[in-house]
């Protein structure tokens, strides 16, 4: 059941260009982005996305936590 299931998205990724083939315009960059990013049976790509989406997140922690939003504004 899952060699049918596999050997129809491979016959599948073939048609669409294959799996190795470049995305065209900013459509396939889009998709193939998603892809990536929503595959579910790749650990090695989760991992990177997570580490990815964690550095992110440091970063976004340490640069922008110095913010006082309760500081009075300055006058023009």
């Amino acid at each position: 059941m899952a060699a049918a299931g596999a050997a129809a998205a491979a016959a599948a990724a073939a048609g669409a260009g294959g799996p190795g083939s470049a995305p065209q315009g900013l459509r396939g960059w889009l998709r193939s982005a998603y892809r990536f990013a929503t595959d579910r049976n790749d650990f090695r790509r989760n991992l990177l996305v997570n580490l990815g989406l964690f550095a992110a997140g440091v970063w976004v922690a340490r640069n922008l936590t110095d913010i006082d939003l309760m500081a009075p504004q300055p006058v023009p």
